[in-house]
């Protein structure tokens, strides 16, 4: 299983939030790309990207430090965050050099889009699957639907996807755990044969070591992204590598 340390963007500083609450933000670097360096250093093969205004604005807005980030490290970077049209994940995967596009807002709407965009570039888009009580949130985390992760997921099986990537948004940010609820939905995403990356909630190395252990049984779960614990020496990315890698 694969451990990415997150780096969320906004204003170009490197920034957590709460519940993916802008209002409760947490500046933790004005050097994305000293971040960056940092995870690579200690072992991370992949980093996780998020443009938090671009969630908002529905376009790539932190493109320059996007860019800085990937010319400075040697490992793959996927990236999330305001990718709603071709020209958009175009300028990602071919101009800035991101490796996986995450598309989440976009595939819910218009899942005939996504469809397209999946074929055009197979094995470089990934699903971005971030639920509240199970449903769908949309535009950065700031609308629900009525539309379950798991329904939603159902419609792409049959894609050449990088990866889903589960986010229980009551979990991400708030230093408490993964919950049990949350690891067999996103069981439930593997067992459809999708490959699935954990996010939220990840605070300790236990929780590293539940979702390995899950990973041992499912090998469609894939990876685990880790963010506010690293930022506040709860969790170690090297010890992190290190459990998840058994």
């Amino acid at each position: 299983m694969e451990i990415l340390p997150a780096i969320d963007l906004r204003g170009g500083c490197c920034v957590r939030l709460r519940q993916g609450d802008y209002a409760q933000e947490t500046v933790f670097g004005d050097d994305p790309r000293e971040m960056a360096l940092r995870w690579e250093q200690q072992g991370a093969t992949r980093l996780h990207l998020v443009d938090l205004d671009g969630a908002k604005a529905g376009r790539p807005v932190n493109v320059a430090a996007i860019r800085s980030i990937v010319e400075a490290v040697r490992i793959p970077c996927e990236l999330g965050g305001g990718l709603r049209d071709e020209t958009s994940i175009r300028q990602m995967l071919e101009e800035v050099g991101i490796d996986r596009a995450i598309i989440g807002t976009q595939a819910l709407k218009n899942p005939q889009w996504f469809r397209e965009m999946a074929a055009r570039f197979p094995g470089h888009i990934a699903l971005g699957l971030d639920a509240r009580n199970g449903m769908v949130a949309t535009a950065g985390w700031l609308d629900d639907s009525q539309t379950s992760a798991l329904e939603l997921a159902k419609q792409f099986v049959d894609l050449n996807l990088a990866a889903v990537i589960y986010t229980n948004i009551a979990n991400d940010g708030m230093m408490q755990g993964v919950d049990e609820a949350t690891i067999q939905d996103m069981l439930r995403l593997a067992d459809l044969g999708l490959p699935v990356i954990a996010s939220g909630g990840v605070t300790t190395l236990a929780d590293v070591e539940r979702l390995a252990s899950a990973a041992r049984t499912q090998p469609k779960l894939i990876g685990a992204i880790v963010g506010r614990a690293i930022y506040e020496g709860t969790i170690h990315v090297a010890d992190a590598v290190r459990i998840a890698s058994v």
